[in-house]
């Protein structure tokens, strides 16, 4: 009897919605509470900056000397002194090496006996050419025999002439007995030592000397890049900053002093040379090194950690936390990047909260719960 009960209340209660005009209506738990709560995202999130950032164009380029010298003999002879220790600084017309004096010396003193002697004879025959004359005046000396004593003086004095360069030819053979620096540097591995024979403009140097003080730094920059640099370099100079690859703290500046005149077509690049000053010489030459060439500086660009950017087949876009902790996608035009910051042109503003870990696990309106970065907290 119960269970007949039962079944005719229902019917009385599907009769009564009827007769109403109400619908049937089942049960759920309220959107959000209950078992139908969907879980908050844990995410990490940063905010969007506005601060100045240089335009900058960073590649690998190499330190070369700013002058390399091969010292060579020009004199060949004993090496008798070497008045260095390789691997010194040296400067400009120190003295370096000596050579054995004795026989320059000798071929000096020689044409110095023949500038004398042929002087001595060159005296004689102009007397004798001016006793001829006198002669021929009073018609006792003939016209052969005037002619004669003038030849003999004109060749006295082009022997004369041959003595004298023979004398400054001597002198200089005897200044290449002592070999000096001709500029300032660093030496390198010494070639000889005293006791060896060297011969003059031998193909081994006895030493080279490299200056590091100022030194250049070569690198190059894709040819898409130079209308770019030729503009910025009209409206001044451009400061280049290199530093060696493990010694990121030991940065040094210089300033683009050689742009070459054609493009490289193997590699599409440009050959660029910058000079820096070197003083603390953390620059050496043959090093690989770091080159950062700073174009201007943008006062008001708008950035974002690299993280937060996101490719997906409409390009790039990032995910924007609202205040009530759902996140909206956003289409963003990145201007330009660098290591680890993304410079936006467009779709950001300075303040915005964006994600920067967690995005694989949202989509736009999802509810996410701030676990690092501002904002941090659960949402509720």
């Amino acid at each position: 009897m119960r269970f007949l009960g039962q079944i005719t209340a229902g019917l009385i209660a599907l009769a009564a919605a009827a007769c109403s005009g109400g619908e049937a209506v089942q049960a759920t738990p309220p959107s959000g509470r209950g078992g139908g709560q969907t879980a908050a995202v844990p995410i990490t999130t940063a905010t969007v900056a506005e601060r100045a950032v240089p335009l900058e164009i960073g590649v690998i380029g190499g330190a070369e000397a700013f002058s390399t010298v091969a010292v060579r003999a020009q004199l060949t002879g004993e090496l008798t002194s070497v008045e260095f220790k390789e691997g010194d600084d040296v400067r400009k017309g120190q003295l370096l090496f000596t050579l054995d004096r004795r026989p320059p010396e000798a071929a000096l003193e020689q044409a110095r006996a023949n500038l004398q002697r042929d002087a001595a004879q060159a005296a004689n025959a102009q007397a004798q050419a001016k006793r001829y004359q006198d002669l021929a005046d009073r018609g006792i000396a003939t016209r052969e025999q005037i002619d004669t004593a003038r030849a003999a003086v004109g060749a006295l004095e082009g022997t004369l002439a041959a003595d004298r360069a023979a004398v400054d030819n001597a002198t200089v053979q005897l200044q290449y007995a002592t070999i000096t620096a001709p500029l300032a540097g660093r030496t390198g591995a010494l070639m000889v030592h005293a006791g060896n024979l060297v011969r003059a403009n031998d193909t081994t140097p006895l030493v080279t000397i490299n200056q590091v003080s100022p030194i250049y730094v070569t690198f190059g920059i894709p040819e898409a890049r130079l209308p770019e640099l030729k503009r910025y370099m009209a409206m001044g100079t451009i400061k280049v900053a290199a530093s060696p690859p493990n010694d990121t703290a030991s940065v040094s500046t210089g300033r683009i002093s050689f742009v070459d005149n054609a493009v490289d077509p193997t590699t599409g690049t440009i050959k660029i040379k910058g000079t820096f000053a070197n003083e603390s010489r953390h620059l050496w030459p043959g090093q690989f090194v770091n080159v950062v060439v700073t174009l201007t500086t943008d006062p008001h660009a708008v950035v974002v950690p690299t993280t937060a950017v996101q490719a997906g087949q409409q390009g790039q876009y990032v995910f924007v936390v609202k205040p009530d902790q759902t996140v909206e996608l956003r289409n963003v035009t990145v201007a330009r990047s660098t290591q680890t910051e993304m410079v936006i042109k467009d779709g950001l503003s300075p303040g915005e909260t964006v994600v920067t870990d967690g995005q694989l696990r949202l989509v736009p309106g999802s509810r996410v719960s701030i676990k690092s970065g501002p904002g941090a907290k659960v949402a509720s």
